[in-house]
């Protein structure tokens, strides 16, 4: 069963740039240790201090691979001392969704599926 962990953070609203660049980092990293990224997603319009990550996993066992894996990176090591030394991170939490299989990710329109 595949499950997309989905992290809320809390951020300072006036480093979003340093979250930004965090976000970008882990697009590189996420994929290597075995996450699927769905995405990073920064404030736009409204609340300006919430932002979120999105990573899928076949299953519970592999995002404890995933965590595993992450541990030993060193651009994963990197970039949590990125964010713990320029403190743009206020809070986070996870939450672990299953997914309705035939809505996820479905094929765009006029892709075969």
């Amino acid at each position: 069963m595949k499950i997309t962990c989905f992290i809320e953070y809390q951020i300072d609203p006036h480093k979003v740039h340093l979250f930004e660049q965090y976000a970008q980092n882990w697009g590189k990293v996420i994929p290597q240790c075995g996450g699927e990224l769905l995405g990073y997603f920064l404030p736009h319009e409204g609340t300006n201090n919430i932002a979120y990550g999105l990573i899928s996993f076949e299953s519970l066992a592999d995002y404890e691979i995933y965590r595993h894996t992450l541990r030993q990176s060193q651009l994963g090591s990197c970039n949590f001392s990125f964010a713990k030394n320029e403190q743009f991170i206020v809070s986070e939490k996870r939450t672990f969704l299953r997914t309705v299989p035939s809505t996820y990710l479905p094929a765009k329109k006029g892709e075969l599926s």
